[in-house]
């Protein structure tokens, strides 16, 4: 077994902890995601707001696809990339 095997089947259970406390606290989660984002953009007057406003929205998608990543009609996979 590699090293990557290893880590992999160690991080198994913390993953699926992970995904877990996710859906348990999503709402929460992404409340945090706003106030921060309003509280960096303050301090920035507004000058990333755009960039603030798309990162947000990516890790809110992120929280959800975790979060949601097994239930049916959840997110499904990328496809896989051709390859060269």
């Amino acid at each position: 077994m590699g090293l990557l095997d290893n880590l992999k089947a160690k991080l198994g259970p913390a993953k699926d902890k992970v995904g877990d406390l996710a859906h348990q606290h999503e709402g929460r989660i992404g409340h945090g995601l706003d106030k921060v984002a309003k509280a960096v953009d303050s301090k920035t007057k507004g000058k990333y707001s755009d960039r603030i406003e798309t990162g947000t929205s990516k890790a809110k998608d992120a929280l959800g696809k975790i979060a949601h990543k097994d239930e049916p009609g959840g997110p499904t996979p990328p496809p896989a990339s051709p390859s060269s």
